[in-house]
């Protein structure tokens, strides 16, 4: 019995020695959560009187909150998805490896649609760096990210005093002359709270985010768009708001609680000024040659021609929607033309950016390049349109050319109206097939 102890000690203690490796061999899998650092001040919020007024408060200090999973497929190879609400969205051009100069790891986290990446540091379960936009001048924003947080905001042990469920009558930049209208849908379970805002021109990505006391805070970041919205329940039960996109653009908002918002009709908002109704185009694709909608390929087709952008997620919303509804009805009587307009000035840089857009999201129709993404210039370029105001906007065309409905914006699956787009377009298309 004595040999029997004996030997299970020194079993047990052989076992005790051994090291179980890692099951990962470059950052840890499993949650983190993602700040960026979009300056060192919060925008305003405070209490309503005769005009609203906006002050500091330092809630949150101007730092935008995102969570992503890791999850490796192998020892060396993982990928990343970013969580905003609902919504995930699934990374996998990432490099890491050491850095020659500072001898700590590196990790490089590439959205190549969009023409930006993460470049940061990696120890001891903290990743640092910046995200980076490619197309703007000197355009980065401080990043940090912490493995094993799971809370995309604190509620520092506060429980939600407001409710905040449902539809909302909004107005972002109110009193000036940029004022513009939305409706904000949220969903709201105890502090939790989760929607978006529909605009005329597009919605605001899956937003995600707490109530604390009176107070909500939302966000999402996608790879293009970092979004920060902070409201604050005045004694009227109306909402005072700011909203952060990126470190380069602040503004207010007001909001009052209404569950028959509206805003304009997308298929009323961008009208043909030409008689003939006509259109009429001729641009360059990503390798320089000349397409027009005259071409033989698109006679006697019914044309669905969508003006957008690489750098726009309502964009991509809207060519995924495309591509689907082309799988799941595949004809050979609709073609489709998507005509980018891009913020990079170099006209090379920006035909690399859409051939690289074409082969990511795996496109199997024309790209065209219609030239920089300033809306005035777009809408130069379309003299049949009375003026173009939104990235995307969706021509639908018959089959002899003429313009018969005109999208503009593109409320996506996050919000309530996409479900009356996807009724309508397919309607319009199935008329325009069968005349």
């Amino acid at each position: 019995m004595i040999k029997y102890f004996i030997g299970l000690f020194l079993i047990l203690g052989t076992f005790s020695c051994i090291e179980i490796p890692n099951q990962f061999s470059k950052i840890p899998p499993g949650t983190w959560k993602g700040v960026l650092k979009l300056d060192h001040e919060a925008v305003s919020l405070t209490s309503k009187v005769e005009e609203v007024e906006f002050k500091k408060e330092f809630d949150y200090a101007g730092e935008l909150p995102f969570l992503f999973d890791v999850t490796y497929t192998s020892p060396e190879e993982f990928y990343i998805e970013i969580i905003n609400g609902t919504e995930r969205i699934k990374v996998t051009d990432i490099q890491f490896g050491r850095d020659l100069k500072t001898a700590k790891d590196t990790i490089t986290i590439n959205f190549p649609v969009y023409d930006t990446y993460i470049k940061a540091l990696y120890e001891d379960g903290v990743i640092e760096g910046n995200w980076i936009v490619n197309y703007k001048d000197d355009y980065a924003i401080p990043f940090i990210a912490r493995h094993g947080k799971n809370k995309r905001f604190e509620s520092f042990g506060k429980s939600a005093s407001s409710d905040l469920n449902g539809n909302w009558d909004v107005t972002f930049e109110p009193g000036t002359e940029d004022e513009y209208p939305a409706i904000g849908e949220f969903n709201q379970n105890g502090n939790k709270i989760s929607g978006t805002f529909l605009t005329e021109t597009g919605d605001y990505r899956y937003l995600d985010g707490i109530v604390r006391d009176n107070k909500a805070f939302l966000s999402c970041f996608d790879g293009s768009h970092a979004f920060l919205f902070e409201a604050k329940q005045i004694e009227d039960k109306s909402l005072v708001g700011s909203f952060r996109s990126g470190s380069h653009y602040k503004s207010n908002w007001v909001a009052s609680k209404t569950a028959d918002a509206k805003i304009g009709d997308p298929f009323a908002l961008t009208e043909v000024v030409s008689p003939s109704n006509i259109l009429d185009f001729e641009f360059e694709n990503g390798d320089s040659k000349l397409i027009s909608i005259n071409d033989e390929k698109y006679k006697d087709k019914i044309k669905l021609v969508m003006i957008m952008g690489t750098w726009c997620p309502n964009c991509r919303d809207e060519m995924n929607y495309i591509q689907a509804y082309l799988k799941d009805n595949p004809t050979d009587q609709v073609e489709v033309i998507a005509i980018g307009f891009e913020r990079y000035k170099d006209v090379n840089k920006s035909k690399a950016v859409l051939n690289r857009y074409k082969e990511k999201l795996n496109i199997d129709f024309e790209v065209l390049y219609g030239g920089n993404s300033s809306k005035s210039e777009a809408s130069s370029k379309f003299p049949m349109l009375n003026k173009i105001i939104s990235y995307p906007t969706l021509l639908i065309v018959d089959r002899e050319n003429k313009i018969r409905k005109i999208h503009t914006g593109f409320n996506g699956p996050a919000t309530s109206k996409f479900a009356a787009f996807d009724n309508e377009f397919k309607t319009i298309i199935t008329s325009l097939i069968n005349e």
